[in-house]
């Protein structure tokens, strides 16, 4: 068994998921290979610290932590990263329980020093109990989780998933940290982009650096059932646009979208191909998935245009807001 110390780090921001945060906690505090400590950093909510604070007041492994930066989960993850102790830094979403080999598939390739980051496979746990027969799997992404196309295995991708992810410590001493506007920073347009950032800019601060998926590192994403309806899919898609914009104005269309072109030129085509071939077989849903990519494909491209005309237009620049490591009373 690998001796390395990892701390996991969950961000949380509203009691709505109480019960939630539990069971993520949880999961973490089953884990085969032992977490050093579980961080719960909170976004800006006193009330839900406190009463974080009360439940584990006596389970000295999980510490409650304010966001020392900014609203957001950029800021949030940073306070987590200057608080930790452990030699890798893992990033659970407050939403989702992790499978009880989860650290040890992430803790094990970190034996190669080139290794700097390994992300895993995030499952959807539908509210409903099953999969909504028009929604594709190649748009799970839409809703956290990990989606058709990904390569299987463990294997070296260009950026890990940042709701189910680790990093060695010393990555974050090459590039500061997650950059504050970009990702989800409190408002209502659901955000992201800010690991897909980091994680290039990592790369091009150690190009010898090696970023791992292991699909074996499993946790299961819970899917409220607001999340089921097309209503949000759209609104999703439009943000990760305008989100994927952002990511290319910090770090260049070439990296910043160079996943995203093999995405969108073999693997959506390949699933409209395979919704009306089920339409055709009179499998449910078929048209209407293949329907669904291409809305998908055309209210992200929507969003990517308006951000980036945006971003121009404003000057949009990002940083990474440091956070002083006596703030949040990291252990030396």
């Amino acid at each position: 068994m690998s001796t390395i110390d990892v701390s996991v780090v969950i961000c949380v921001y509203t009691e709505d998921r109480w019960e939630d945060i539990l069971a993520a906690v949880a999961s973490v505090r089953a884990q085969t290979h032992p977490a050093l400590e579980t961080l719960l950093v909170v976004d800006h909510n006193p009330t839900l610290s406190d009463r974080l604070e009360s439940e584990y007041k006596e389970t000295d492994e999980v510490r409650v932590l304010p966001n020392a930066g900014p609203r957001g989960l950029s800021a949030g993850r940073n306070t987590g990263i200057a608080a930790s102790r452990g030699e890798v830094v893992a990033f659970l979403d407050d939403d989702a329980v992790a499978e009880r080999d989860w650290l040890r598939r992430f803790a094990d390739p970190y034996s190669d020093p080139r290794v700097l980051a390994v992300g895993g496979r995030a499952v959807p746990v539908w509210s409903s109990g099953r999969r909504p027969d028009w929604f594709p799997e190649e748009f799970d992404w839409v809703v956290g989780c990990s989606y058709r196309g990904l390569p299987p295995g463990r294997v070296r991708v260009r950026n890990v998933l940042g709701g189910n992810a680790s990093f060695r410590r010393t990555a974050f001493d090459f590039v500061g940290g997650f950059a504050t506007g970009i990702g989800r920073d409190g408002g209502k347009r659901p955000m992201g982009g800010e690991e897909t950032d980091l994680c290039i800019r990592l790369s091009r601060a150690r190009p010898d650096a090696i970023l791992l998926m292991d699909d074996r590192a499993v946790i299961h994403h819970k899917v409220p059932e607001a999340r089921e309806h097309f209503g949000y899919f759209r609104t999703r898609t439009y943000a990760e646009g305008l989100s994927k914009a952002l990511v290319a104005r910090s770090v260049g269309a070439d990296k910043g979208l160079e996943s995203e072109r093999r995405y969108a030129t073999r693997v959506l085509p390949a699933g409209v191909v395979r919704g009306l071939r089920d339409q055709l077989l009179a499998r449910p849903g078929g048209a209407r998935r293949a329907a669904a990519i291409v809305a998908g494909v055309l209210t992200a491209a929507g969003g990517y245009l308006v951000g980036s005309m945006r971003a121009r237009r404003a000057g949009v620049t990002f940083a990474v807001v440091p956070i002083p490591v006596d703030q949040v009373g990291r252990a030396v």
